[in-house]
């Protein structure tokens, strides 16, 4: 393998992306664009969810509890009803999420000692915010009651749980998106911009001038994968600090080692480009088999949204098999954990046998094709 020719295959592949304002678009905008727009929309926080509120007790303890509920942040009372019927509209009408019904004599047990019960009534066409909602008022009834026993008997109550998030204290959804959806967006657009661009070489009749040239089989796919895989580590560069500046995602570890897995993922993403429009040779089809094989897979076996764990256990054993569920977990942590290589070396092993493992295939499979 000859350094010089490699580079020359590289030069006129970095001159036919200047020359295309399609591939400009693929490899420097869409990333951006996608990230700023599923940055924004894809976010598992629920706040202000729309309140109804029935408070039979009409005290100042019951409005003291509700203020409690309001200043929390994560209910905004939208009516006050007078009764079941207008709490039953609001929740059919969709003009409230959670309907909160105080019971009568709230005051008066509290004062006796007795259990009270509120009820809370959830819009469950959105488990998850339902779900949520359950969760925040939970966790808001149970301050109010600590602080409630320990003025009640003068002292504070004998064990008091108290959790403390590292990591992630606000425990902001964006925080683990981010650096989730970097994975996901790198994994997409390595593949999908490589495959296109080598197939249309076929489809032009281009790659047989390439291949009557004295130029090695090796030297000719790398030499064309690594203007893409400059782009793609760029990318993901730039991606990492609009997720810090914009969104604000903490990054607590090196960059030199987010730089190092980045290279090494992009290796494996733009090998297998390769390998899809060999198999392909068609700009349609190999666009089509890049989304199929890419974007479903780091978007729902990777972890990124899904958790693994609970998944099924077959399904479970095939996420191995996905690229972006090591790199998703190695984002993770290096923004918001800071660890090192000590800690990833087995992600940061599996992606590299991944991307040896695709592009000696596709170079095989190139030499099959040529047979």
């Amino acid at each position: 393998m000859r350094a010089g020719r490699l580079l020359a295959i590289a030069r006129k592949e970095a001159t036919q992306i200047r020359r295309d304002p399609r591939s400009l678009w693929m490899a420097f905008a869409l990333p951006i664009l996608l990230l700023m727009l599923y940055g924004y929309a894809l976010t598992l926080d629920v706040n202000n969810l729309t309140t109804i509120v029935r408070d039979q007790d009409a005290t100042a303890v019951s409005r003291d509890f509700l203020e409690r509920l309001t200043r929390s942040g994560y209910f905004s009372i939208v009516e006050r009803a007078a009764g079941y019927d207008a709490v039953e509209r609001a929740l059919d009408g969709g003009t409230a999420q959670v309907a909160i019904v105080i019971p009568r004599n709230f005051a008066r047990d509290l004062e006796r000692g007795l259990v009270v019960p509120v009820q809370a009534i959830l819009d469950g066409s959105d488990d998850s915010a339902a779900s949520l909602a359950m969760g925040y008022l939970n966790a808001i009834a149970g301050r109010y009651s600590e602080q409630l026993a320990a003025t009640r008997v003068r002292r504070p109550p004998p064990v008091e749980g108290r959790g403390r998030v590292w990591y992630n204290a606000d425990l902001r959804s964006r925080n683990f998106i981010i650096p989730g959806l970097i994975a996901v967006l790198m994994m997409v657009i390595g593949t999908l911009l490589t495959s296109l661009t080598v197939a249309r070489e076929w489809e032009r009749g281009t790659m047989e001038q390439l291949l009557a040239t004295p130029v090695r089989i090796s030297e000719l796919i790398l030499g064309k994968l690594l203007p893409y895989f400059v782009i793609g580590v760029t990318d993901v560069l730039v991606a990492a600090g609009g997720g810090t500046w914009i969104f604000g995602v903490p990054f607590r570890g090196s960059g030199l080692l987010l730089l190092g897995f980045a290279m090494v993922f992009l290796a494996g993403a733009v090998g297998l480009g390769v390998l899809i429009s060999m198999q392909t040779r068609s700009q349609l089809l190999a666009s089509q088999v890049a989304m199929l094989t890419t974007l479903l897979p780091a978007f729902l076996l990777s972890g990124f949204v899904y958790e693994i764990a609970n998944m099924p256990r077959w399904l479970q054993a095939i996420t191995y098999l996905i690229p972006a569920r090591y790199f998703v977990s190695a984002l993770k942590s290096i923004f918001l954990k800071g660890v090192g290589l000590s800690v990833l070396w087995m992600d940061a092993a599996m992606l590299a046998a991944f991307a040896v493992a695709v592009t000696a295939v596709a170079m095989r499979t190139f030499r099959k094709r040529l047979d």
